[in-house]
């Protein structure tokens, strides 16, 4: 058996030796860089940073809204997007305020639609996050004192594949269904069962039997093919459920018809800062955890330590007929979102030799313009619409009358999807957010885009959907082998 590349799971080498060096004809891995779809907007004319900082902070107090309204997304796609991007991207370098080239931005997460966030490299390279003995194929999850919590060490750090999945309540416990998914069908596939039958010849779809049996050891048999089967259903989910959820169907069409952006980097600055920040306007000032409880406020879900048994959530409440709804995708925030707790704000931000108090570091709206203009200096929402042969839209007022005739991009595509009336991403919001998620699934050659015979597993229901997988984790979750082996503390 060929020895694994250094940071590469046996499946992904497998992957990338026997299908994209195939496929691509060459040896060269996925960039794991940022970079621009289409090049640096550096900040120029006369204005001083005090007024153009001004122009900005006019311009989201506009958002700011108590007046909050359904959108059509069920409201825990909010946070199923908050996991995705977790799963491709990761920038641990750029600051507000500080000018920085993208495309010398590492980003930590492999830029796949391959829940590296939960598998870390797999049990070999990520010991750490999964069981020993016979359960070495299965994710730690739970602790003693609370069960279904994520795993965690003695300081309360949970044991993860990203920890920022651990930074709210509701995306940690989404987190922790795909955990327990992993687990619940790790113990069909031992018992070999018909569920195991189909987990078998799911994952083995568009795979050479020789292939798989040269790169994988045989007692990581099951756990890749139950990862691969996972993955699978992932990516339908991004592609038939969570995109249409926000964004408009002409342009997903149109991404997975088009090479929308050629030769354009794996992960765009203008897709990870602006276009794909839309989920932040969505997000609601308060959620009801279970069924006839009173909301809590969004930043009572607080995460980064133990939780309490009393805050485990009912999925239904967020996936389903029965769910809470997102925000519509608009120009309106919830006013929440404009006074973020010391905890996560407590300090000013600088833009040179500019000071920026606290209270206006506290806009989370100000902060995403702001990264978009000091530190990416990404092209403006009408550069981007002229460059994709859409009429751009006029600057809004609250810049004009600032003197400020660009809009940043992140505004622009909250504003196109307001104008459009239907309350998701379109123009040019829609076609970055759509092509940059539909190139992943394109480039990856394991991906569900690869495989014109895939069906979604009949016993996650008639249908599948996050509400009909999250109803089935709950119902088995409790039932695993493993169970009490898995918990921590």
């Amino acid at each position: 058996m060929s020895k694994p590349a250094h940071g590469m799971s046996r499946l992904d080498q497998l992957i990338h030796e026997c299908l994209c060096k195939h496929a691509l004809n060459d040896d060269t891995p996925l960039p794991q860089i940022f970079g621009y779809l289409l090049g640096a907007n550096p900040v120029t004319g006369n204005l001083s940073r005090e007024k153009i900082v001004d122009a900005f902070d006019a311009l989201v107090e506009t958002m700011r809204t108590d007046e909050v309204g359904d959108g059509p997304a069920d409201a825990g796609m909010t946070f199923l997007g908050q996991f995705v991007d977790h799963d491709i991207t990761l920038d641990a370098t750029s600051a507000i305020g500080t000018k920085i080239d993208p495309r010398s931005i590492r980003n930590i997460r492999t830029p796949e639609l391959d829940l590296d966030c939960v598998y870390g490299d797999g049990p070999e390279a990520s010991p750490y996050l999964y069981g020993s003995g016979d359960a070495h194929e299965y994710l730690l999850f739970g602790r003693k004192d609370n069960p279904y919590d994520l795993p965690r060490n003695c300081k309360g750090r949970a044991l993860i594949g990203d920890f920022r999945n651990d930074e709210n309540i509701i995306v940690s416990q989404i987190q922790g269904a795909f955990i327990c998914l992993h687990n619940i069908l790790m113990d069909a596939v031992k018992k070999g069962d018909d569920t195991a039958h189909d987990i078998t010849n799911c994952a083995a779809m568009g795979v050479r039997s020789d292939a798989w049996h040269n790169h994988i050891k045989p007692e990581l048999s099951g756990f890749e093919e139950v990862r691969r089967f996972i993955r699978l259903h992932y990516h339908w989910i991004i592609l038939h459920e969570f995109l249409p959820s926000f964004v408009d169907q002409t342009d997903i069409d149109h991404a997975l018809a088009h090479d929308i952006f050629p030769c354009a980097p794996i992960m765009p600055a203008e897709f990870s800062v602006a276009a794909y920040r839309f989920g932040h306007a969505t997000v609601q000032p308060s959620y009801t955890l279970r069924k006839g409880e009173a909301p809590l406020d969004l930043f009572a879900l607080r995460g980064f330590q133990p939780r309490d048994a009393g805050a485990t959530i009912e999925m239904d409440q967020f996936f389903g007929k029965h769910a809470q709804k997102a925000l519509p995708v608009g120009i309106k925030m919830a006013k929440t979102l404009f006074e973020l707790p010391d905890n996560i704000v407590g300090s000013g931000l600088e833009w040179g030799n500019l000071q920026i108090p606290v209270a206006k570091a506290k806009k989370l709206a100000l902060r995403n313009i702001l990264r978009d203009r000091t530190a990416m200096q990404l092209p403006s929402g009408q550069q981007m619409a002229r460059h994709l042969g859409l009429p751009p839209l006029p600057a809004p007022k609250a810049l004009t009358d600032h003197h400020v005739t660009k809009t940043p991009l992140w505004f622009y595509c909250l504003q196109e999807a307001e104008e459009s009336g239907k309350k998701k991403l379109s123009g040019v919001g829609g076609k970055i957010v759509a092509s940059v998620l539909v190139n992943l699934l394109k480039h990856d050659y394991e991906s569900v885009l690869h495989l014109p015979d895939f069906k979604p597993w009949k016993g996650f229901g008639k249908h599948c959907t996050m509400a009909n997988i999250m109803a089935f984790v709950e119902k088995h979750r409790d039932d695993v082998k493993f169970r009490e082996d898995l918990l921590c503390g």
